[in-house]
């Protein structure tokens, strides 16, 4: 069968030589996120997932705070040099868009339905992922390129004081976007047989 979903998906890669060369305005792409993440199920429609996106010196700020994390706890300063670039490619995109989990609204149903209290943050975590993938994919249909990252909690409590957040929102990755300055690299797959059982 044709499917223009995986077409869609197999562009979306990561970028991480990313420049600011976009032509769509922030607040398009704000709206992107917005329509995209409202769109994306969650389990009982907790609706548990927060995004902020970052444009100019507020985005450069959030890898600035990963910047002066990592220094603190890199092996040798060749180290942090070459952390240092990678995280240079971050902060030349055109933006960033932090996603964070509601904890408030996941401890509010491990309390009203006890029996699936276990399951609500990995409920969550899914909740999530699916709005991370769809944003993703939504971005690379606009020729936008983008990576997702995971510096908390390392970074967690420096972004809620830079950007005055909800202390009850749980920071889970960041994403840097912007232009594509260079193609993705070769992507690998497990053999099938590794990943996939048909069962009639």
């Amino acid at each position: 069968m044709n499917s223009q979903f995986n077409s869609l998906s197999a562009n979306r890669r990561s970028i991480y030589a990313l420049g600011d060369n976009l032509s769509q305005t922030p607040e398009e792409i704000f709206d992107l996120v917005k329509q995209t993440v409202k769109n994306s199920p969650t389990a009982f429609n907790s609706q548990t997932v927060r995004a902020v996106v970052l444009f100019g010196r507020s985005s450069d700020k959030v890898w600035e705070i990963v910047e002066d994390a990592l220094r603190k706890i890199a092996k040798s300063p060749d180290a942090f040099e070459q952390t240092k670039a990678k995280i240079d490619s971050f902060k030349a995109g055109y933006g960033t868009i932090l996603y964070f989990t509601d904890t408030t609204i996941v401890h509010q149903l491990e309390n009203d339905y006890p029996s699936y209290a276990a399951n609500f943050a990995n409920w969550a975590e899914q909740g999530l992922g699916g709005a991370q993938q769809a944003v993703w994919a939504a971005l690379a249909e606009q020729g936008i390129g983008a990576s997702l990252q995971h510096y908390n909690p390392l970074i967690d409590d420096a972004i809620h004081q830079a950007f005055n957040l909800p202390a009850d929102w749980q920071l889970r990755a960041e994403m840097p976007f912007g232009s594509i300055e260079a193609p993705a690299g070769e992507k690998t797959h497990l053999d099938d047989e590794e990943m996939f059982k048909l069962i009639k």
